[in-house]
């Protein structure tokens, strides 16, 4: 399936999404993961964990990478909208921004336990520049990328 990066959100928007989606009550099953040049740091939302367990190491995460990166793109995906696969999307940002220096590629997964409806994924492209974003966007945004 080709890859599209299309739907970008705002770093402050993303965060309202994730608070409001760990403070509804609902049953999620959640996956954080963060990429750079030295491998991945997995996160899973453990069922002795609490939601706000989960959001604190979540924004601690977040926030190493805001010191080492600052310059985010944020996108939303959805399956309403047939959105490729969330680790797919990861995958392939990580894959093209290798030219990049200094680039993390984090994601994020809240999946409901009863349905899909109210699952929240979001892709983080953190630069360490604010050229590399924009020629990231120039380059990639609404263009097929093919995953590999």
């Amino acid at each position: 399936m080709t890859i599209l990066f299309k739907t970008t959100i705002t770093e402050d928007k993303a965060f309202a999404k994730i608070k409001e989606a760990l403070n509804t009550g609902r049953e999620y099953d959640g996956y954080f993961s963060v990429a750079d040049d030295d491998g991945e740091t997995p996160l899973s939302w453990g069922p002795s964990m609490s939601a706000e367990e989960f959001l604190a190491k979540i924004r601690e995460m977040l926030e190493v990478t805001w010191k080492a990166a600052r310059f985010w793109v944020v996108y939303d995906r959805r399956e309403d909208r047939g959105d490729p696969d969330a680790i797919a999307m990861r995958n392939a940002a990580f894959r093209i921004t290798r030219g990049y220096n200094g680039v993390i590629v984090a994601s994020l997964s809240l999946l409901g336990r009863k349905d899909a409806l109210q699952d929240l994924e979001l892709i983080f492209v953190c630069f360490r520049e604010d050229f590399q974003r924009r020629n990231f966007r120039i380059r990639f945004e609404n263009k097929p990328i093919t995953p590999q």
